[in-house]
């Protein structure tokens, strides 16, 4: 600790030899004295003021909190294989998923989460948010990798997200997941598998892989911005737009067709009307296809909004279902997708289908 006396005695020597030098006068000499002693009384009192206000707010006495708790714990499973499948120059690639969950132990409805990424990218590490968001409100969320173009074509990516399924329902005990609430959830391309999974109940011919003993089915689709008819992704837009998606090296060409390349068909979706028929959701629609709920931008500028409502018309026409918000302001993906307005309309979807 510094000796404050040790420190002004000194500054008072220098002073005093100092002054010494060119003060002769008995006053003077008696003035710079009182001075000195004068400045030593203010800074030991400024140093007691301190010592003291530093002793009061040491002394302020635990503040006690308490907290109803009101929101669960939640934990992430990473990396979960959920199926092997054969990929252009892999004969046996590992497929996983992310699985965010409740930690109470209790059973749970499960939601597939499916990301987008133009038919060839899928990033299960997206829509972290929202998933957490979904595990806090008492869902097992298992955001999945699938197989993509160019390597893979349809309906590779859509065996992959039925693979899906099947492994939770196979596994519903070690997720503690109700194996008879499962729905399914995406944006863009994820929500165009989405809804392909959700128009796909009660058929077996995308079931290909493992636990074949599980159904594929899912009680609920939630479809963000998502495709429905392949050939008018770009129908909203200026023609310079929608010629580039009739071209042979649009995504979703390569989607259906496949690189020329590597064996598959040359031209644009128009050489292919097979094929893009049965990569068509609309196509499969029947009395056992899931309530959707669907929400578009009408912003986007990637996908038309009107993709959404041929799908949503498509439903209506066969009873199903079907609810579509049009987000005001809100593009393809960005931050109103986030938004509580939005969480609350999908959790209430989801509630409503898997959880009464």
């Amino acid at each position: 600790m510094i000796d404050i006396e040790c420190i002004l005695g000194m500054m008072y020597l220098v002073c005093m030899q100092t002054k010494y030098q060119k003060i002769v006068c008995k006053t003077e000499r008696m003035i710079l004295r009182m001075k000195y002693h004068m400045i030593r009384r203010m800074l030991l009192l400024s140093i007691v003021a301190c010592a003291m206000t530093g002793s009061a707010l040491a002394a302020e006495p635990t503040i006690p909190l308490q907290i109803t708790p009101s929101k669960p714990m939640v934990q992430l499973v990473s990396n979960v294989v959920y199926a092997q499948v054969p990929d252009r120059g892999y004969p046996n690639k590992a497929l996983t998923m992310d699985i965010t969950m409740p930690l109470d132990k209790k059973t749970h409805p499960a939601i597939i989460y499916i990301n987008g990424g133009g038919f060839i990218n899928a990033n299960k590490d997206g829509y972290i948010q929202q998933r957490t968001e979904l595990a806090e409100h008492g869902y097992v969320v298992a955001s999945i990798t699938y197989r993509v173009a160019p390597t893979t074509t349809f309906p590779g990516p859509l065996e992959d997200v039925k693979a899906s399924i099947r492994y939770l329902r196979a596994h519903a005990a070690t997720f503690h997941i109700d194996p008879k609430r499962i729905g399914v959830l995406g944006g863009s391309a994820g929500g165009y598998l989405a809804a392909m999974a959700g128009t796909t109940n009660g058929t077996t011919q995308f079931d290909k892989g493992d636990f074949l003993n599980e159904s594929s089915d899912v009680q609920a689709v939630v479809d963000l911005y998502g495709v429905s008819d392949l050939t008018k992704i770009g129908a909203d837009y200026a023609p310079e737009i929608q010629a580039k998606h009739r071209s042979e090296g649009a995504t979703e060409t390569l989607w259906v067709n496949g690189s020329p390349v590597f064996g598959g068909k040359s031209g644009g979706l128009a050489a292919n009307p097979e094929g893009v028929k049965a990569a068509n959701p609309m196509t499969y629609i029947s009395d056992k296809t899931a309530p959707f709920l669907l929400m578009h931008g009408d912003a986007d500028t990637l996908v038309s909004p009107s993709q959404s409502e041929l799908l949503r018309q498509a439903l209506a026409d066969h009873h199903i279902e079907a609810v579509r918000y049009l987000v005001q302001g809100a593009a393809h993906g960005g931050p109103y997708w986030v938004q509580p307005e939005v969480m609350q309309i999908i959790i209430q979807f989801f509630d409503k289908h898997l959880k009464k």
